[in-house]
């Protein structure tokens, strides 16, 4: 017999993998055709990508292996975008892909082709801090500050998607940030002003 927890469970899982099934079909269907041996490409298969970073157009040729966190680092020399776990469990390479936030270590850079992305380098406006940036500063959102670009990144992101915001909400939409310093009731009270400021 199938209980409500495991039907429920396996309902989940099974959205789960259809949302992610048409996200790579979409993104299958976006990239260049890739020859071992076309000419053009010499003995390389790198290809050259354009993808608007932080509101500049940046073009860059990357292996279709190059994930877009090693990108932004090697490549553009933003290196704001931490490089933590490069599995998708702690939340330090963060960045908003066409307003969403994404993991960049779990991501193909060839798969972005054309999108807008925006690091922790491109929060500040015009010198200006992101109330995000102010209020964890102000409230002391960071200990050795290696998590902070991904969990600013996060937090701006979630203030962007407007929903209602509570200490209870902003711990499980950061959830997939870590912070190993454990400075998360500072990080909560952060977010919790900017919301108010932004």
């Amino acid at each position: 017999m199938l209980s409500r927890r495991r039907f429920f469970f396996r309902a989940a899982i099974s959205t789960l993998a259809a949302e992610v099934a048409l996200h790579f079909r979409a993104a299958a269907q976006r990239l260049p055709t890739v020859r071992p041996n076309d000419a053009a490409a010499g003995t390389s298969a790198a290809r050259a990508i354009t993808i608007n970073v932080n509101g500049v157009e940046r073009t860059m040729r990357v292996e279709p292996r190059v994930t877009l966190l090693d990108a932004l680092r090697d490549r553009l020399g933003l290196t704001g975008t931490k490089k933590g776990c490069d599995q998708g469990t702690c939340g330090a390479c963060t960045v908003m892909v066409n307003g969403r936030r994404i993991d960049s270590c779990l991501t193909l850079a060839v798969m972005h082709t054309g999108d807008r992305i925006v690091t922790v380098e491109g929060i500040a406006q015009n010198g200006s801090l992101h109330p995000v940036q102010r209020a964890f500063i102000t409230h002391d959102g960071f200990q050795c500050g290696f998590c902070t670009p991904g969990q600013i990144v996060s937090a701006v992101a979630l203030l962007n998607e407007g929903k209602r915001l509570d200490r209870d909400t902003i711990r499980t939409e950061m959830s997939g940030n870590l912070c190993r310093c454990g400075c998360y009731p500072h990080i909560v009270d952060a977010v919790l002003e900017a919301a108010g400021t932004s």
